[in-house]
């Protein structure tokens, strides 16, 4: 599979802002589909991700409340719906497609660890400024 993310820019303080990962060449249905984020000299961090039927949901604490991820099965596409964000948001924002649930976790079934996901994206920069 091929993810393309887009939307990021440049946004200030307070503002939204919503990012569209889009699939291609999907041969089967992954778990889920996640979004990563890595800020400058930081290490890749969870953000969200979404059952691809879309009827589950799992958020970071550091977004929950403020960022809402959602999926188009039909157009094979999901988004991340960003608001009141904050300058601690600036970064690097990924996509990634987590084939098989993660057994034993905490976070039913969901990837939380850039190293569980299996295809990823070129990303897209956010920068918030304040």
């Amino acid at each position: 599979v091929q993810l393309v993310e887009s939307g990021g820019g440049s946004v200030q303080a307070g503002g939204s802002l919503t990012l569209a990962c889009a699939a291609s060449g999907r041969t089967f249905r992954s778990f889920a589909t996640g979004w990563l984020r890595q800020g400058p000299g930081q290490e890749r961090e969870f953000v969200a991700a979404i059952k691809w039927g879309g009827g589950g949901t799992y958020y970071s604490d550091s977004v929950k409340d403020r960022f809402t991820i959602s999926r188009d099965n039909a157009k094979d596409t999901v988004y991340l719906h960003m608001n009141i964000v904050k300058p601690e948001d600036t970064a690097v924002y990924y996509c990634a497609d987590q084939d098989t649930p993660v057994t034993g976790g905490r976070a039913f079934g969901f990837a939380t660890e850039w190293n569980q996901y299996d295809s990823w994206g070129q990303g897209t920069r956010v920068t918030v400024s304040s």
